[in-house]
């Protein structure tokens, strides 16, 4: 029986009257443009039916044109912020992380195997050209299937079992992408914070390509930009999550307008943005958001002296107590919403090690469930986050429908006994005369767990895992190397352990994909080698061998493979079971509090919420767009 499944635009009651629309006034900072002739009016910049957003049915104010946001990043590469705090997506998660249509009109499926997407008509990229069917076409055939831009082939969302989706154009409106099995991931990766792009501004982007570009002055564009191959021009020209060419229009509520390098960015509010509140003001309210670059370890000094409007990026819980003594003082106000994060920090031991002692340990079960059971989490809590968070495996969170005790709970009690008995069985029961364990090859079992040392918190936990770890015969070191070498050394095999996240999104609907609980990328700091074989079609890396993993891989492809809301809870529920029961993540607390600062001015920023990357994309999922500031009366 064919199941078909249907999901407008418009949020129940958000379909625009005509008299509010035709009310819609413009923003102060484009009206003179308007007035010049060098802008269109409000009602020819939006679509035929623009993406209502019902402000007040959200328990906020409807808002005011005007202003400007200021934040600080740690590098210029954090431009990308922008990219998700906008959370302009083809189809993006609500509040309730319920799919919707967003850029799309509509979009239907059918057995989640057929895709078809409709377009807003009128709708424009920021430089004012139609978004049309040719932009789809243009990404599909030009880009994606082009082996000089895309050498790695599809993306993985695209291909199921080695069959490439099918892409069409139905009408001048509408597209669809098929496959013959069951694509679950398709309209989540579409959604994500990094989304799956099948979408380019194809009428700015064939100047680069040389298949629309006379050689010449392709030729002359690439001498320009410095680059030696028509693929590496065209690459940097199309980047949009890391928007650093101002040119490249845009569908996000704000544009870059600042070249590199800079160490101030600049956003302007995209004219032809499609949302729209109830009484028909374009958003985004603000005017501009700017960016400002300053050193990472400066950032929560800057904040709490009024220097950002909106800052959670480079602050944390330990900088919290400072930051509302500020309050005093300054502007601002500190709101705490809860992390998403399987684990605020997890301990990572890296199973394709290269050293041939430590590998076969990591992969011993009875050597990871040890260092869990030995370590104090309670105290960690009291000590550390205050008592605030919740002592934990690496997993879901009592907010996903998807938890379950037990999950939370495997090898975290805090037994140095048990630990002492796995050890001994998995080889290590010989001392030395300080305590510490003896390798087989004679070596001490000494663990240096590498980090960021982005925060003072990472190595105040650490202090107290050496300790705990010292009690049952294992030496730990610490060692802080940049954030960019992590996944490079990792894939080479260089790092025993490392201290980072535990898994992105511990919120997840059984709809969401799994594939955090299995080895899927390389920079997954406990399998990068596998993960890299799973990125790779198999090309690079090595696959795993043991049973557990190639466990989770199976279900992640019969999860891939699944039709129905019970199937994918099922496969969710044994993958984290294996995946809590096997230590892959030692898991330390979490439901752990992230400060939120913002500037007294600034209105609809939620009291509570939710604060992840994946899959409320920070900020994203609370439409910044909608955020307005209190002017000066």
């Amino acid at each position: 029986m064919i199941t078909r499944r249907t999901a407008l635009a418009m949020l129940a009651s958000t379909v625009l009257p005509p008299r509010l629309l035709a009310a819609g006034t413009e923003a102060e900072a484009l009206a003179p443009l308007v007035a010049e002739g060098k802008l269109p009016p409000l009602n020819e910049r939006l679509p035929k039916t623009p993406r209502v957003i019902n402000v007040a049915a959200r328990g906020r104010t409807a808002g005011k044109y005007g202003g400007e946001i200021r934040s600080l990043i740690g590098s210029a590469k954090d431009i990308r912020l922008m990219t998700v705090y906008g959370y302009c997506r083809l189809v993006g998660f609500d509040e309730e992380l319920k799919l919707q249509a967003d850029v799309l009109e509509s979009y239907e499926t059918v057995e989640d195997r057929i895709f078809t997407l409709r377009l807003r008509e009128g709708h424009k990229w920021s430089d004012g050209t139609p978004l049309t069917t040719e932009d789809f076409r243009y990404c599909w055939e030009d880009v994606l299937l082009n082996e000089d831009l895309s050498p790695a082939g599809l993306p993985t969302a695209l291909v199921m079992d080695g069959e490439a989706g099918k892409f069409e154009i139905i009408d001048e409106r509408t597209v669809r992408y098929s496959w013959t099995m069951p694509n679950p991931d398709f309209l989540q990766k579409l959604a994500a914070p990094q989304p799956l792009i099948i979408v380019m501004p194809s009428a700015y982007l064939k100047q680069f390509h040389k298949k629309y570009q006379d050689e010449d002055k392709l030729k002359a564009t690439m001498k320009e930009e410095r680059v030696k191959k028509w693929s590496q021009l065209h690459m940097r020209m199309a980047r949009s999550y890391r928007p650093e060419n101002p040119d490249l229009p845009t569908l996000d509520p704000w544009r870059n307008t600042t070249p590199l390098p800079a160490e101030q960015f600049v956003f302007e509010r995209n004219p032809y943005f499609h949302r729209v509140d109830e009484n028909g003001l374009q958003l985004p309210y603000i005017d501009k958001f700017v960016l400002n670059v300053s050193s990472s370890s400066l950032i929560p000094a800057k904040t709490g002296t009024g220097e950002s409007d909106l800052q959670a990026a480079g602050i944390d819980f330990v900088d919290y107590t400072f930051l509302k003594d500020a309050e005093k003082r300054y502007p601002l106000k500190v709101k705490l919403w809860k992390k998403t994060q399987g684990s605020r920090l997890a301990l990572l031991p890296n199973l394709n090690a290269s050293d041939p002692i430590w590998r076969p340990l990591l992969q011993d079960v009875r050597f990871r469930r040890a260092l869990s059971l030995a370590i104090n989490r309670r105290e960690i809590n009291m000590a550390v986050f205050y008592g605030l968070t919740k002592e934990s495996a690496d997993t879901v969170l009592p907010d996903s429908p998807l938890f379950r005790p037990e999950f939370a709970n495997a090898w975290v009690a805090y037994d140095p006994d048990q630990a002492n008995s796995l050890l001994d069985a998995a080889g290590l029961a010989k001392r030395g005369s300080d305590g510490i364990r003896i390798l087989p090859d004679g070596r001490a079992a000494q663990i240096v767990v590498e980090t960021a040392g982005e925060s003072t918190l990472e190595t105040d936990i650490l202090q107290l895992i050496t300790d705990y770890w010292r009690e049952v015969g294992i030496s730990l070191f610490i060692r802080t190397s940049q954030r960019d070498t992590f996944r490079s050394r990792a894939v080479g095999g260089e790092i025993i352990m490392s201290m980072w996240f535990g898994i992105d999104n511990g919120v997840p609907t059984a709809n969401m994909n799994p594939g955090q609980l299995a080895p899927t990328a390389d920079d997954q700091l406990q399998w990068p080698v596998w993960g890299l074989n799973y990125l790779s079609h198999g090309e690079m890396g090595e696959a795993p061998q043991l049973p557990p993993v190639v466990e989770l891989l199976d279900l992640l492809k019969r999860w891939r493979h699944s039709s129905t809301d019970a199937e994918r809870t099922e496969i969710w529920k044994s993958m984290l079971s294996i995946y809590t029961d096997q230590v892959f993540s030692i898991g330390l607390v979490n439901a752990s509090l992230q400060p939120i600062v913002v500037s007294s001015k600034l209105r609809n920023v939620p009291e509570e919420a939710l604060y992840g990357f994946d899959p409320t994309a920070y900020f994203g999922v609370y439409n910044p767009d909608t955020f307005w500031l209190e002017q000066d009366t």
